[in-house]
């Protein structure tokens, strides 16, 4: 293609499709037994881009009804234009939540898309800054048995997976003991990380913090409502140092992240492109973590943030949820598995390296 000449989007397609859990999860503050997928294809000169967010249904009406056509007819190899147009476009409905979430989608399509019609790997489109990323195993929900716990951290383990997180918060007095079981399951050398999704007050979480070290816990997620930036920031100066303090998942907004850098309320701050409006919301974050020296974390959705975090200075690892790495490989061809506790992208495919298994998804779709 002539680099020089503008590039119309053509079409964008929405479809929905709502997947079970191959077993009921749980956490702190919330139960599940289906995750929802929103898919956007986005077309341009003979090539499609596909992205995706993980939430309601919702998000694909608003796609459909507010954002197509904003983006159709616009140049798809000036991303940055088209996103703000999106921002624009939603400033009545209020930028957080479903908003974002399915401007997120749209905008993954989009540099899905930049990269295939340049026909280069996403990551070599982004700028690669590291060849792989470190990843930890996620799940441990607390609806597991301590087996099912077991079996799952101690197998990621096993698999070369050198950092393991479960969840907690759900039935405070067991934790110790699951955390104990887990601990001997997985050995004394692999990393052991807990996420209480906000689930305990706050001289609770610091007593548990205290507790944990028995075991070697050193990542605290969410001790208290993320909302609860004073809480944080306790939790962050008195727990044992060797505990460092995570949260951010919820951010959708660049103000979000800074208030929470401002206010000094963790040691990691994650960040979700599926939330944060897609991968250029993301790299905003980047770009803050940066300014304050801050290590950032991503959360969930490993087959979108796999080339993004191989691009970035200050990201630390990635979070390889099992619930979306369930469904990444069984909707996606191209799906890259962890080789040595890393996730390195495929040179040899386009884009996100992503395809649909159309004939796989119709029979979850809404």
């Amino acid at each position: 293609m002539n680099h020089d000449q503008k590039v119309p989007i053509e079409s964008l397609e929405v479809s929905a499709y709502k997947i079970p859990t191959d077993a009921p999860e749980s956490d702190g503050t919330l139960a599940w037994d289906s995750t929802t997928m929103v898919l956007v294809e986005i077309t341009a000169s003979g090539k499609t881009g596909l992205g995706y967010t993980y939430g309601h249904q919702a998000c694909a009406a608003l796609i459909q009804d507010k954002l197509a056509d904003v983006v159709k007819g616009h140049d798809a190899m000036a991303i940055r234009g088209c996103w703000i147009a999106m921002l624009n476009a939603i400033r009545n409905l209020g930028r957080p939540g479903i908003s974002s979430m399915a401007i997120a989608a749209v905008d993954v399509a989009l540099w899905d898309l930049k990269a295939r019609l340049l026909d280069v790997p996403l990551v070599t489109l982004l700028g690669e800054a590291r060849p792989a990323v470190p990843i930890y195993g996620s799940g441990g929900f607390t609806s597991y048995s301590l087996e099912q716990l077991q079996d799952q951290l101690g197998g990621w383990v096993e698999a070369g997976i050198p950092r393991v997180k479960m969840k907690i918060g759900t039935h405070p007095d067991e934790d110790l003991g699951r955390i104990q079981a887990v601990r001997e399951a997985i050995g004394s050398d692999a990393a052991l990380y807990v996420d209480a999704n906000g689930a305990y007050a706050r001289k609770q979480a610091l007593a548990q913090a205290e507790a944990f070290q028995a075991w070697n816990v050193t990542w605290y997620e969410e001790p208290v409502s993320s909302d609860d930036l004073a809480g944080l920031r306790l939790l962050r100066d008195r727990a044992p140092a060797s505990v460092e303090i995570s949260a951010g998942e919820y951010g959708y907004t660049p103000s979000y992240f800074r208030h929470m850098l401002e206010a000094g309320a963790v040691d990691v701050l994650q960040a979700d492109l599926t939330r944060c409006a897609g991968i250029s919301g993301f790299l905003d974050v980047a770009a803050l973590c940066d300014a304050y020296n801050m290590p950032l974390s991503t959360h969930t959705a490993p087959s979108l943030h796999m080339h993004p975090a191989c691009c970035v200075k200050q990201v630390r690892h990635l979070e390889y949820f099992h619930d979306h790495a369930r469904i990444e490989s069984m909707l996606f061809d191209g799906v890259v598995a962890p080789v040595d506790g890393k996730l390195q992208p495929d040179l040899s495919r386009p884009g996100l390296g992503l395809s649909l298994k159309r004939q796989q998804a119709e029979r979850y779709r809404l």
